[in-house]
């Protein structure tokens, strides 16, 4: 067949295709039944035009690739809980962590940034009966740029790894970015190796952490290529299309690769800290974008005798023009990056961080900001460790009390601080150190 009518990339097919399923689950949404090409909409279903959610039409929408929302406060977490069948991260979960650890919970914990879990219980009744578990979270590295939303796992994890003292393997999904970017083998690698540094930047002990690249590990370990095969002999294609919206015309190494996330799970991936115990459970920090992945490896894991892993899900840092959407590395005013100097923060926050305040210094003073929509607001959430002072900031900029300009004074002097120091460590990380953190090797921990 010749191909010289197709004017489309792939890219573009892909994203004209998402785009369609988009427009469809919005039509759902509106009409109360699928869209169908032959059979032109009647009057719109009666539930949808009254009732509490009748101006949420667009439902939000989350994969791996892509989250949307049309509302201004951000994606809706209790409903992506009870879409995704998760368990909601409840106070009593959260005085059960520190009763077990003997520390005050983080401030992702107490704030509701990690906010879901599976199987977090398990995990406690392993801990609290000298029962090991370990730590598995990664990247994809699809570029050098990080920003500060990016770090959001990895600062948890950190966390995790210092207050319950466990092993943590890191996986950078160079494969995967190779397969759905338009990058060389090499840059793919490349960018893996640079991400680690930031990743390793972070603070995490060297003597309880592997950070592996796909390209490079898969090659050479014992035991995670069988698992990666186990995997793929138990998931069908049926399911991965289910999952994930793959279509015929998705390269077989995208149809594949859920398989190669899965496989850090399973404690056997990882011979030379584990050796061949295969019943290690396994705890994975994340996003809850990241969820459908190990919704597949929970559903497979019993099939090939492995425990299934537990997870704690995040919820997505905001972009600095508003909730809407997910950040992108590729938009340097979507967000702040690990490179950026202190004079672009300043400025970047003052001019880009979409605002919920008012018009007018009048106005504002009157009817006072909106604290759910202000990102600078849900940015001092994430990274402003004092809880007594985030509360007066939100009853002042709620009252009116706090000017926009003063609250992106705070900010501005939390982050310019927080990313000097990041720059600082990274610049500490040396190439021999990247090599030392990537080197299979055994760990150290408590339950040889």
């Amino acid at each position: 067949m010749s191909h010289h009518f197709c004017f489309l990339s792939q890219d573009e097919i892909d994203s004209a295709v998402k785009m369609l399923l988009s427009l469809k689950m919005s039509y759902k949404a509106a009409m109360g039944e699928d869209y169908k090409a032959d059979c032109p909409p009647g009057n719109p279903a009666p539930t949808s035009n009254h009732g509490p959610d009748a101006t949420e039409a667009e439902e939000d929408f989350v994969d791996p690739w892509t989250v949307q929302t049309s509302s201004a406060k951000g994606i809706d977490y209790d409903k992506l809980i009870v879409r995704f069948g998760s368990s909601k991260i409840d106070k009593e979960l959260i005085n059960r962590i520190e009763r077990a650890t003997g520390q005050r919970p983080h401030r992702f914990l107490r704030r509701g940034i990690f906010f879901s879990h599976r199987d977090m219980n398990q995990v406690l009744d392993a801990y609290e009966n000298k029962k090991p578990f370990y730590l598995y979270t990664g990247r994809g590295p699809s570029s050098e740029a990080m920003h500060v939303g990016h770090l959001i796992p990895f600062i948890f994890t950190k966390w995790l790894q210092d207050v319950f003292n466990v092993p943590l393997v890191i996986q950078m999904t160079d494969d995967e970015k190779y397969l759905w970017k338009d990058l060389t083998l090499d840059q793919a690698y490349g960018y893996a190796v640079e991400n680690a540094k930031d990743i390793i930047a972070c603070g995490f002990d060297i003597n309880k952490t592997f950070i592996f690249s796909d390209l490079d590990y898969m090659g050479m370990s014992s035991g995670f290529y069988k698992n990666v095969v186990k995997i793929q002999k138990h998931v069908t294609f049926n399911q991965v299309k289910g999952i994930f919206g793959f279509t015929d015309s998705d390269s077989i190494g995208k149809i594949s690769f859920p398989a190669i996330q899965a496989a850090p799970s399973f404690s056997n991936s990882f011979p030379q800290i584990f050796q061949d115990r295969t019943d290690i459970q396994c705890l994975i920090p994340c996003a809850i974008d990241q969820d459908p992945y190990f919704r597949m490896t929970r559903d497979v894991a019993p099939r090939i005798g492995y425990p299934k892993p537990a997870l704690l899900h995040s919820t997505f840092f905001p972009a600095l023009q508003g909730a809407q959407t997910k950040m992108s590395a590729s938009d340097p005013n979507s967000s702040i990056f690990l490179t950026d100097t202190a004079k672009q923060i300043k400025t970047k926050v003052n001019k880009h961080a979409f605002s919920g305040g008012r018009d007018t210094i009048e106005e504002h003073r009157q009817f006072g900001g909106n604290c759910d929509v202000d990102v600078s607001f849900m940015y001092l959430t994430f990274f402003l460790e004092d809880d007594d002072k985030l509360e007066q900031i939100r009853k002042d900029y709620t009252s009116g009390a706090m000017l926009t300009g003063e609250l992106k004074k705070v900010l501005i002097e939390v982050l310019q601080p927080l990313i000097a120091e990041h720059q600082a460590r990274r610049k500490e990380v040396t190439d021999e150190i990247a090599k030392e953190f990537m080197t299979p090797r055994e760990l150290s921990f408590d339950f040889q």
